[in-house]
């Protein structure tokens, strides 16, 4: 299991990449899991879950089995409408939302296709339904996209430190599409994720040039 350690105003923040989107977290003494999903780690081993955040109701972001694993009485489980449908008693967030949960703050970005169509009109994430997350470590504020396209909510994003992009097709986006949302909101650093069989050097070398992005490439297949 991969980690990379961001210094924050307020301690350590440490990313652990389980796979595919993913993702635990560890700071101030809480762990966080983001999409726990049993094919991509073994929760039975792994800390039990402060707070998880699920982007959407989809079968690799949200898996009860990973969920339970990790749940304790304590635990504050964040998520759509229809993962609330799944999980009753969660806390529910739509886009846009802002709340505080177990002292972090966490804004609620809207994850969607434009272009993308399982078939004609129908796409694969329609607006208004999953959930990008900017959490705030400390003085970091961290982007987790979810299931997304580059929209104009993604490229209006300001001040973010770090950013997990989504980069497979045909469920999410080209490297173009995810080089053309860096460059708008310039992330200082960005982890694709929810990859695929996607040639991340692709992305690499569209963003080779760009000063202040920290392209990191970390297994998340």
């Amino acid at each position: 299991m991969e980690s990379d350690t961001i210094k924050t105003s307020k301690g350590d923040l440490v990313i652990s990449f389980l796979g595919h989107a993913t993702l635990m977290m560890t700071y101030g003494g809480k762990t966080i899991h983001i999409d726990p999903v049993s094919s991509e780690a073994d929760y039975g081993k792994l800390p039990q879950a402060d707070v998880i955040l699920i982007t959407h109701e989809h079968f690799d972001h949200l898996d009860l089995k990973a969920v339970n694993a990790i749940k304790t009485a304590g635990t504050k489980i964040v998520g759509t409408p229809d993962v609330a449908k799944k999980i009753p008693g969660i806390i529910v967030m739509k886009n846009g939302d802002t709340q505080t949960v177990n002292g972090l703050k966490i804004e609620t970005v809207a994850a969607y296709n434009i272009k993308h169509m399982r078939e004609p009109g129908k796409p694969f994430h329609p607006k208004g339904v999953g959930n990008g997350y900017i959490v705030t470590f400390g003085d970091k504020r961290l982007y987790l996209a979810g299931d997304t396209e580059n929209t104009p909510e993604m490229k209006h994003l300001q001040s973010i430190d770090i950013a997990f992009l989504p980069m497979n097709l045909p469920y999410t986006m080209t490297p173009e599409m995810v080089a053309d949302a860096a460059r708008a909101f310039k992330p200082k650093i960005l982890y694709p994720y929810h990859c695929g069989e996607t040639d991340t050097t692709k992305l690499v070398a569209l963003l080779k040039d760009e000063k202040g992005i920290d392209v990191r490439i970390r297994k998340m297949k």
